[in-house]
C-alpha cells in the first residue's frame, strides 16, 4: 500500500472513530499528523509545526473573541430585533436575506473567508433568536457566499479566469459567473424547502414584526441626559440601544473597514476591537473567554495540520494527477469535479482551482464538451463543498453555532458537507458538461 492510500485511509479512519468515541477529533488529528509525517514519511518536527494552521487559529479565536463581547453585551439582539424589521416580521425572509448578503459580498470582491467571518455570528444569533434551524442558516450564507464567489472582481473568479488566459483557453468570465451564480440559488431553495423554510411562511409573522416595531422604537429612545454605564448590569437597559452598544456597533463597522478596506487580517482585527471594548467594561467581561468555542477551534487546527501534512507528502497532488490519465473527457470532468470536491471539503479552494486548470487542459481543449460547461461545473464543486467543518467557512460555522449542542450540530454539518460532495459535483456536471446550458 503506498503512503498516499494509507494516508487517505488514516483520515477517514479519523472520522469514524470520532463519530463513535467521545472525543475531539482535532487530538486525533495531531496524533495521525505526528504518526503519518515523522513516523512514516520521514518529515521533520519543524515541517509539521510548520502545517499548523496559525492563520485559521488567529482568525477563529480573534473573531469569536470579539463576537462573545458583542453577544455578551446583547448587541447581536438589538441587530436580530432590527433584522426582523427589515423582513417586516417575516421569518422566511430571513435566511434569503443572509443568502443576499453573503452574495453581495463576495461578489463584490470582498473574500469568501472574510463574508463568512462577519456574517455567521450575526446570522447565527438570529437563527437561534427566531428559532431557525441554525444549520439551515448557516448552509443559506454559505451558499450565498459561494454564489458570488466567481464574480470578475472575487479572487475565485480572477484565478479561474487568469489560469485560463495563461493556458489561452476560451473561457467567459460572465458565463461562469451565471453558471455557478444559478445552480446556488437553486441548491439554496432546494435547502430551504429541505429544511422546513417554507413553514416561516405563515400569518403570526405579524405578530412578530408587530412586537419588535414596538421594541426597536423603545431601543432607539435614548436620553441624550442619561449617562450610560456599560458597568451595569441591573437589567434596565435590557433591549436598548445603550452608549456602550452604540460603540459596539461601530466595533462592528470598524471591523469591516478594516478587514475589507484596508486588508487588515479579520483575527488580529477581531482582537484589536475586542480589545478596546474589553477595557472599556472590563468588569463586565467575565466569562468571555469561557464562552469562546475552544473545543472547535482545536478540532478545527487539528485536522487542518493532519491536511497541511498530507499536503507534504503529495496526497493532494497524487489526487488531482488522476485525472490526467483519463481518455474519455466528459468522464474526466466528472472525475475532475469529484475531486475537486473531495480535495476542497479538507483543503483551500484557491489553491486547488490554480492547481486543477493545468492539469485539465486536456479536456478544457477537447471540441466535443464545453469548456465553459467543465470549468463551470469543477468551479462549483469544488467552491460549494465550502460548507464542510475543515474548511474555514464551516469553521466559522461551528465557532458561533447557539441553540444546538456543538458535538450534534457538527456531526449535522458533515453529514450535510457529505451530501453535498456527493451530489454537487455529479449535479454541476449534469447540468454543464452533459446537458448543456442554453446561453453556452
Amino acid at each position: 500500500m503506498s503512503i498516499e492510500i494509507g494516508a487517505i485511509i488514516l483520515l477517514l479512519l479519523m472520522f469514524i472513530i470520532g463519530a463513535i468515541l467521545p472525543i475531539n477529533i482535532g487530538i486525533i488529528g495531531f496524533v495521525a499528523a505526528f504518526i503519518m509525517g515523522v513516523l512514516v514519511s520521514g518529515l521533520s518536527v519543524d515541517e509539521i509545526f510548520s502545517a499548523f494552521p496559525a492563520d485559521l487559529f488567529v482568525l477563529l479565536a480573534g473573531v469569536t473573541f470579539l463576537f462573545a463581547i458583542v453577544q455578551k453585551n446583547g448587541t447581536i439582539d438589538l441587530i436580530s430585533r432590527w433584522g426582523l424589521l427589515l423582513v417586516k416580521g417575516n421569518t422566511g425572509l430571513i435566511p434569503w436575506i443572509m443568502f443576499a448578503l453573503g452574495a453581495i459580498l463576495t461578489s463584490i470582491g470582498t473574500s469568501a473567508i472574510a463574508s463568512a467571518s462577519i456574517l455567521s455570528p450575526i446570522a447565527l444569533r438570529v437563527a437561534f433568536q427566531y428559532k431557525i434551524n441554525p444549520l439551515m442558516m448557516g448552509l443559506m450564507l454559505l451558499i450565498g457566499v459561494t454564489a458570488g464567489g466567481f464574480s470578475p472582481l472575487h479572487l475565485f473568479g480572477v484565478i479561474v479566469n487568469g489560469m485560463m488566459d495563461s493556458q489561452n483557453l476560451p473561457h467567459s468570465p460572465g458565463l461562469l459567473f451565471l453558471n455557478t451564480f444559478i445552480l446556488c440559488v437553486f441548491v439554496a431553495i432546494i435547502v430551504f424547502i429541505l429544511f422546513g423554510g417554507l413553514r416561516f411562511f405563515r400569518k403570526d409573522s405579524v405578530h412578530l414584526y408587530t412586537a419588535a416595531t414596538v421594541e426597536t422604537v423603545e431601543t432607539i429612545d435614548i436620553n441624550v441626559n442619561q449617562v450610560d454605564n456599560p458597568e451595569d448590569n441591573s437589567g434596565k437597559s435590557e433591549g436598548r440601544l445603550t452608549w456602550y452598544r452604540g460603540f459596539t456597533l461601530l466595533g462592528i463597522a470598524l471591523l469591516v473597514v478594516l478587514a475589507l478596506g484596508y486588508n487588515v487580517h479579520m483575527g488580529f482585527a477581531g482582537f484589536g476591537v475586542g480589545l478596546a471594548l474589553f477595557l472599556m467594561a472590563p468588569k463586565r467581561q467575565e466569562g468571555v473567554l469561557q464562552s469562546m468555542p475552544w473545543p472547535i477551534i482545536l478540532m478545527v487546527t487539528g485536522i487542518v495540520t493532519y491536511v497541511g501534512v498530507l499536503e507534504q507528502i503529495g496526497v493532494i497532488e497524487y489526487m488531482t494527477q488522476l485525472i490526467a490519465g483519463m481518455n474519455n473527457s466528459v468522464m474526466a470532468a466528472l472525475t475532475a469535479s469529484y475531486i475537486g470536491g473531495i480535495i476542497s471539503s479538507f483543503a483551500s479552494t484557491t489553491g486547488f482551482l490554480a492547481a486543477i486548470i493545468p492539469l485539465a487542459i486536456p479536456i478544457l481543449q477537447d471540441p466535443t464538451v464545453s469548456s465553459i460547461g467543465v470549468i463551470s461545473s469543477i468551479s462549483f464543486a469544488s467552491s460549494i463543498v465550502d460548507i464542510s467543518p475543515f474548511s474555514t467557512n464551516g469553521a466559522m460555522l461551528l465557532a458561533n453555532a447557539q441553540g444546538m449542542n456543538q458535538n450534534e450540530f457538527f456531526r449535522k454539518l458533515l453529514i450535510a458537507s457529505a451530501c453535498f460532495v456527493v451530489i454537487g459535483p455529479g449535479l454541476a456536471w449534469l447540468i454543464f458538461v452533459v446537458i448543456g446550458t442554453p446561453w453556452g
